[in-house]
């Protein structure tokens, strides 16, 4: 007779590390999401409800309106859309431009100065605030726009990710485009910059969220309604006029910090992938 031997079941072993690891994200993201949920309960009920959680409240807009008329958001949104776009546009001509010349061509004291590149990554960009003010104040650019993005428009963490993705494109496509009659420009625009779009979209991503939340260095810069950006605009919405309650300061939040939560929403598939291509880990 055949004998039939019943398989034990593996004993139940719980994964410590998976555990916390699985915790610690919830966690985090509760810690993420309180606030803003506060925000948003605030912003969209009347300010009778700001500590009260009643799920028949009603809702309201009457607070954006509240906002939008008790400080110029108009001009602080058109003011940091100049502005990220000026950066954005002036960091991709010259990263593009540094890098492909790191990335092909080889000239005296190449080393030196991609080593001060890198170099440039570990420096605090609130560390050289003081010479940045000193340098706009003998331009004459103190309160200017041109002043908020001038210390950004040379990015070396933009120049060293750049120069990664050109030296992964194989050099037969660029003799290629030579033999074709290409100039070095035209390899640059034909070749190099279409492979890449990856990175460029990671980039331009990254980019765009920082200036759009920079907050120190406008706030020193700039002194006037014309020239704040929508951080500053806030900060100083907020301070002044300190008798509104906290569900105007809450719905004005909002709306400086909705555009990106919104993009963010739509495009953080396209975000976290070409960050994947880019080689960003």
């Amino acid at each position: 007779m055949t004998e039939h031997v019943i398989p034990r079941s593996k004993p139940f072993r719980l994964n410590w590390d998976k555990t916390l690891n699985t915790t610690g994200a919830w966690v985090l993201a509760l810690l993420w999401f309180l606030p803003l949920a506060y925000a948003i309960w605030t912003a969209f009920h009347p300010a009778l409800y700001e500590v009260r959680f009643d799920l028949t409240a009603p809702l309201t807009l009457e607070n954006f309106s509240k906002a939008w008329e008790a400080a110029p958001f108009g001009r602080y949104f058109l003011n940091t859309v100049i502005l990220v776009t000026g950066i954005l546009v002036g960091q991709f001509i010259l990263c593009t431009l540094a890098a492909y010349a790191f990335a092909r061509f080889e000239f005296p004291g190449k080393s030196v100065l991609f080593t001060l590149v890198l170099l440039q990554l570990l420096v605090m960009p609130d560390i050289l605030i003081v010479e940045n003010y000193k340098t706009m104040r003998h331009l004459g650019l103190v309160d200017t726009i041109t002043a908020i993005a001038l210390p950004y428009l040379a990015s070396g963490f933009g120049i060293f990710l750049l120069r990664q993705t050109f030296m992964t494109i194989p050099k037969e496509l660029e003799d290629a485009a030579r033999l074709e009659g290409c100039s070095i420009l035209g390899v640059l625009w034909r070749v190099y910059i279409p492979l890449a779009k990856p990175t460029y979209l990671a980039y331009g991503l990254v980019s765009v969220s920082h200036h759009w939340n920079n907050f120190l260095w406008p706030l020193i810069i700039t002194n006037s309604v014309e020239t704040r950006p929508v951080t500053v605009g806030l900060q100083v919405f907020a301070a002044v006029d300190g008798g509104l309650e906290w569900s105007v300061i809450n719905a004005a939040t909002l709306l400086t910090s909705g555009p990106l939560l919104i993009g963010f929403l739509l495009f953080q598939r396209q975000f976290v992938q070409s960050f994947i291509r880019a080689g960003i880990k």
